[in-house]
C-alpha cells in the first residue's frame, strides 16, 4: 500500500471517530496488533488487512445513535461504499467488508480469510488486559452506567447474575471470558499474557468496593439514633 492510499483510508477514518473508548488510538492499537500477528500467519494480503483495520469502527456513530444497528455491519456497508467509490476493485471492497463485518465479539458470523481472522483477534487483544480494563470504565462513563451493582440485602455484586448493566456486570458477561477463542497463535500468546493484570484489578476493586460498604454501612448505623 503506498501513503497516499494509506492516508486517504486514514483520513476517512478520522472523520469517522467520535467515541473516546473506540477513538483513533484503539484504531491505531488494532492495525499495530494486526500486523504483529500477521508476522506469525501465511497468505496474508497486507492491503487488505490494513484497510480493514483502519476502517473496521467507522459504523460506530451509526450504532451509538441506534443501538438497534450493528456497527460491523454498517461498517461494512460504509467502507464498501467508500471505497468502490474510490476506485478500489470490487473485489479487494468485498474482501475488507467481510473482515469487518465479522470482527465483531458479539456477532455470529464467523471470519473467513486469514485478514478477518487477524482483524478479529487484534480488536479482542485491544479489550484484555490493562487497556481493556481502562476502555470499558471509558465508555460506562459516557453511558452512564456504574461500577456496580448494589444487591437488595445491602451487599455488592460481583457482576455475574447482574440484569443491570455495570462494569462488573460486562467484566462478567464479556471481558472475564476474553482469553480464549483466539484464531490466530500469536494472539492468543499476548492475551495470556495480559490476563493476569485484568483479573488481579477485578478483585482488587471489588475488594474494596465491598469493604467500604460493609463496613461504612456498620458506622453509619452505630451514629444514626434511633
Amino acid at each position: 500500500m503506498d501513503r497516499e492510499t494509506y492516508c486517504l483510508l486514514e483520513n476517512y477514518m478520522l472523520s469517522c471517530m467520535e467515541d473516546s473508548a473506540h477513538d483513533k488510538e484503539h484504531i491505531y492499537r488494532v492495525l499495530y496488533h494486526g500486523l504483529e500477528i500477521a508476522k506469525t500467519e501465511n497468505h496474508v494480503d497486507y492491503d487488505v488487512l490494513i484497510a480493514a483495520c483502519l476502517l473496521h469502527d467507522i459504523g460506530r456513530r451509526e450504532q451509538f445513535e441506534n443501538p438497534a444497528l450493528c456497527h460491523a455491519i454498517v461498517g461494512g456497508r460504509k467502507a464498501y461504499n467508500f471505497l468502490t467509490e474510490h476506485g478500489f476493485e470490487e473485489d479487494f471492497a468485498n474482501r475488507v467488508k467481510h473482515c469487518i463485518e465479522t470482527h465483531r465479539y458479539r456477532q455470529n458470523q464467523r471470519p473467513e480469510s486469514p485478514e478477518a481472522k487477524i482483524l478479529f483477534d487484534a480488536d479482542k487483544l485491544d479489550a484484555t488486559g490493562a487497556m481493556g480494563i481502562a476502555r470499558t470504565l471509558i465508555y460506562k462513563g459516557i453511558v452512564s452506567e456504574p461500577i456496580y451493582s448494589v444487591l437488595p440485602d445491602g451487599r455488592i455484586s460481583d457482576g455475574k447474575h447482574d440484569q443491570e448493566p455495570s462494569f462488573f456486570q460486562e467484566y462478567k458477561y464479556k471481558l472475564e471470558g476474553l482469553y480464549s477463542g483466539f484464531y490466530t497463535k500469536r494472539a492468543a500468546q499476548i492475551a495470556g499474557e495480559r490476563q493476569r493484570i485484568a483479573v488481579d484489578f477485578y478483585n482488587c476493586l471489588y475488594q474494596e468496593a465491598s469493604f467500604s460498604c460493609l463496613r461504612g454501612r456498620e458506622e453509619l448505623e452505630r451514629q444514626i439514633k434511633v
